[in-house]
């Protein structure tokens, strides 16, 4: 499966979340209920949050932080994406670089690095159809 973007996307792995998360999965789900369908949706192995500037996604980046995400590394000098992946798919793809993530060509779609895309998961709506 894959994730749409839209705008700036913050993208975590789902496996990640399973580990790091407070409550894990099931409590990231509750905790983002309101918001699925909206600004949040997911796939089998990514969750995507995002906004419509870069402020917002910096506070989504701090509380993720604050969880216990390790967002960025640095490996041969250079900063990478690590737990988290900031992505503006208009401007080129992510932010930095992210070794786990692969977008489509054109840039409206991403899903796990290794994984095959295969159909988009899109909002609440479109994830039951």
């Amino acid at each position: 499966m894959a994730i749409a973007l839209e705008f700036i996307d913050f993208v975590v792995p789902i496996a990640l979340i399973r580990q790091k998360y407070p409550g894990g999965w099931e409590q990231c789900l509750k905790d983002h209920e309101r918001l699925i369908g909206g600004r949040v949706w997911f796939d089998e192995h990514l969750l995507r949050d995002g906004a419509m500037n870069p402020a917002d996604i910096e506070s989504l980046v701090e509380e993720w932080t604050s969880f216990g995400f390790q967002p960025t590394a640095e490996v041969d000098g250079q900063r990478i994406w690590q737990d988290c992946c900031v992505v503006e798919s208009m401007l080129g793809g992510p932010t930095l670089p992210c070794d786990w993530l692969e977008l489509s060509e054109d840039g409206e779609s991403a899903w796990l690095k290794g994984t095959q895309p295969g159909a988009i998961k899109w909002r609440k709506k479109r994830m039951a159809q």
